[in-house]
């Protein structure tokens, strides 16, 4: 199978971890196929190299808008084209229903080439006091429009996205869509191997400090908790300093660490020392983290968006934005020593049987040789 994949950005080299799950996702089906990676705005420079057996070409333009971003899609589909002609492709893959997918629609349609868009992020949505998702402007739209409504097939990750299509105002036949949802690498993302066991009151929360991640809630949500449970927060961002603030004035600095960047290959023993994952955020197209943290044999407590509320054996769901409700489901999975395991080993157990990144490259080349197929 010779697989086009289209990318807003991608690793610049095999130890760059721009997008960890796109890296997994590549690495593991060039392993089985002709995979040439489109890459469009990262890295910044203008290249055609090699990662894991997949050749990419990368454009390197950053941030263009305007008459740039036009001279993008063209030059992404004149690149297409030519590839094509040079070694005919099978099928195209967008990531994100965003522009990606629209260069991928246009293109499948001029050369005749069937495509998968995969929703992945916010393009679904529109959080006008978060400066957040493509549904706030008519520009936009129009872009997910011309994705969505240009693709063979439209995958999501779970029902909560799959929800958002018709919400949103999209007319896609329901036989156009299906699930597949991104796994977790569980070479990376494992049981611990050593005896020490996990911190019983230790949260771990791991994410951008930005404000569709609502770490607002969870920091009112920890006065509401047991004293002697903590939380350590992974990542960076423009609200790391108002959440410092935040945990100021809520008098809890003392139980809150703010950890900063950790390398994609370090995360693992967090998770793994941590009692439970903790994700608050108001809108995710999938929740990786939510993954990462059972396959580490860790349970989530987190907002009804994304994954978890389809599989009840990850964790708890909670309503987006009440710290109360949250805080109450935390401290009852702290004091319920065994049913907190026991959810870690189910958790565990559902990654390995449904969510590993090589079951989802089964799923996708499945998808795939239906397509050429159906041509």
């Amino acid at each position: 199978m010779r697989v086009g994949i289209i990318l807003p950005g991608f690793s610049s080299d095999e130890q760059d971890w721009a997008i960890p799950v796109q890296l997994n996702l590549v690495s593991e089906m060039a392993s089985h196929d002709d995979v040439r990676v489109l890459a469009l705005r990262y890295p910044h420079r203008r290249d055609q190299y090699k990662v894991y057996g997949a050749t990419v070409y990368s454009l390197g333009v950053g941030q263009v808008r305007g008459l740039g971003r036009l001279k993008l899609w063209w030059d992404a589909l004149f690149i297409l084209r030519r590839l094509h002609r040079e070694k005919p492709f099978d099928v195209l893959h967008a990531m994100w229903a965003d522009e990606t997918g629209l260069i991928a629609a246009w293109a499948g349609r001029w050369l005749g080439i069937p495509v998968v868009v995969s929703i992945a992020g916010g393009e679904l949505v529109g959080f006008d006091d978060l400066d957040y998702g493509l549904q706030r402007g008519a520009f936009s739209r129009w872009i997910v429009g011309q994705a969505l409504g240009g693709a063979d097939c439209v995958v999501v990750a779970c029902s909560y996205a799959r929800q958002l299509i018709s919400s949103a105002g999209y007319r896609i036949s329901p036989d156009k869509i299906q699930t597949i949802t991104l796994g977790v690498d569980t070479n990376i993302f494992c049981l611990p191997t050593s005896n020490h066991p996990p911190t019983e009151t230790q949260l771990i929360h791991a994410a951008s400090l930005v404000g569709i991640k609502d770490q607002t809630t969870l920091l009112r949500a920890l006065p509401h908790l047991d004293a002697n449970i903590t939380l350590d927060i992974i990542g960076t961002g423009p609200e790391e300093q108002p959440l410092k603030k935040l945990s100021d004035e809520l008098g809890i600095r003392q139980r809150v660490r703010f950890l900063g960047a950790i390398g994609h290959l370090d995360l693992p023993v967090y998770y793994q020392q941590a009692a439970l994952n903790v994700l608050c955020s108001r809108h995710e197209g999938l929740g990786m983290v939510t993954l990462e943290a059972a396959a580490c044999g860790i349970p989530t407590v987190g907002s009804a968006v994304g994954l978890l509320p389809d599989h009840s054996e990850l964790g708890i769901s909670v309503p987006v934005g009440d710290e109360v409700v949250l805080a109450n489901a935390i401290n009852r999975l702290i004091r319920d020593r065994e049913r907190r395991l026991a959810l870690g080993q189910t958790a565990r157990k559902l990654v390995d049987q449904r969510f590993t990144i090589a079951e989802t490259v089964r799923q996708f080349r499945t998808l795939y040789a239906k397509l050429v197929a159906k041509r």
